[in-house]
Order: structure tokens, then sequence, then C-alpha cells
């Protein structure tokens, strides 16, 4: 959730996406700008999980994307799901993939070894901190480039799942996402009128049926 006073939350208001479901998980195409679960104020309620609530009344989220990231998310239609997929996430046996635009050219592929903690004074900025940090890694294989505009498309795939880890860590390295007005020193020099981050790929072995599922989301930039 921004820190921003002036914030006004006004999340779309299109039809729920589902892209999978089964007996034990539903599966959406969450929007940028909506809320993953519910924020602590009345006006900041809309989201993602009280969505999914309305069409399955026993579902629990399972993990999280930030407010301004779209992509694929995962919730647990019961309690029995819920518990299994977390075993899941924990045992970091779930393969995820975001496709992000980063400003400058990022040529080939690598891994960001970076440590993250809270930015206390900055909240919910998270920053590099060696000593404190826990430990985060982050994929990353160069797509393309423009050169017009000077932006990269990459491919990311985070091993752990810190909080704004890809952001993070992609400011680090100097290609900050583009739009992000967290991270990025000139958020608004964006040919998006958004951050340009979507979850985009998401495989696993369904824990309660076995199936190896592989879900490929739509990539909207």
């Amino acid at each position: 959730m921004p820190a921003d006073e002036k914030f006004v939350y006004m999340p779309p208001q299109g039809p729920l996406q589902i892209v999978y479901e089964d007996d034990d998980l539903v599966i959406i195409d969450k929007p940028a700008e909506l809320l993953s679960v519910p924020g602590r104020l009345p006006e900041h309620h809309d989201s993602a999980y009280l969505r999914v609530l309305a069409l399955y009344p026993n579902a629990k989220i399972t993990h999280r994307l930030d407010m301004a990231t779209s992509g694929i998310l995962m919730f647990a239609k019961h309690r029995d799901a819920e518990v299994a997929v977390s075993k899941m996430f924990q045992a970091r046996t779930v393969k995820k993939n975001y496709i992000a635009l980063v400003q400058g050219e990022l040529k080939g592929e690598g891994s960001i070894n970076e440590p993250l903690i809270t930015d206390w004074e900055n909240r919910p900025r998270q920053m590099v901190h060696y000593e404190l940090g826990k430990p985060a890694q982050t994929l990353y294989k160069a797509l393309d480039y423009d050169a017009s505009q000077d932006i990269s498309r990459v491919l990311l795939t985070p091993i752990t799942g810190r909080s704004h880890q890809l952001r993070v860590h992609l400011m680090s390295i100097g290609h900050p996402i583009t739009g992000d007005r967290l991270y990025h020193p000139n958020p608004d020099w964006s040919p998006l009128n958004r951050m340009a981050l979507h979850a985009s790929y998401l495989a696993f072995k369904q824990p309660l049926s076995g199936e190896h599922l592989e879900i490929q989301g739509v990539v909207p930039f």
C-alpha cells in the first residue's frame, strides 16, 4: 500500500478473470492497482481476496502480489488445500516467472543475490542491507531492448519471496522497473500508465491431486 497520504484507492472494476480452477484451487489474473488482500481502512477493503470470496466463501489466499503488480494469483478453495499449498511454497517447489520492463539496456542473464530488509523509516519500502537483511535471490534473463525508449524486457524468476524483491533487486543493479513509484527515480518516464511488472507463469505439482500444472498468463504490455 502506498505510504503517500494523498493516495486515493481506485481499483479497476472489471469482472474477475479466472484462468484456472479445480476442486481445490482457483487462480485468477489480478489486474494492476487491485490489492491482493483488504487494506486496514474501510475504503481499501476491495481486493482480489474479497472478490474471490464472493464466489467461493471458504477461499483462502496462498500468496500475494503487490497492488501495482498484475498477473497470476492463486487461492485455495478450502482449508486442506490452503495447508497443502502453504507447505508447497515453503518447500520452494513452485516455479514463478514474471515479465518486467526495466530502464536501460540489460544484457544476458544472471542472478541477483542481495539481502533485503524493511526500510522502517520509509515503509513500505524495502532496501538492501548486508548485515541485517534476509537472503534473497532473483534470476533474470534479458529478452529484448527498445533503444528508442531505453527500456529492456526481462524475464524474472524469484528463488526467494521477499517483499518487493524483484523491484528492489532490479533497482540495485541500476535497472528499475518502469512506472515503479517506490523505486524508480522518474516513475512518470514510462510507456505505460502503471508499473510494468506482471506475474506471467506458475508451475507446480497440485499437492492434493498430484497433477502437474503450468499456468501461463497473457502479458498486458
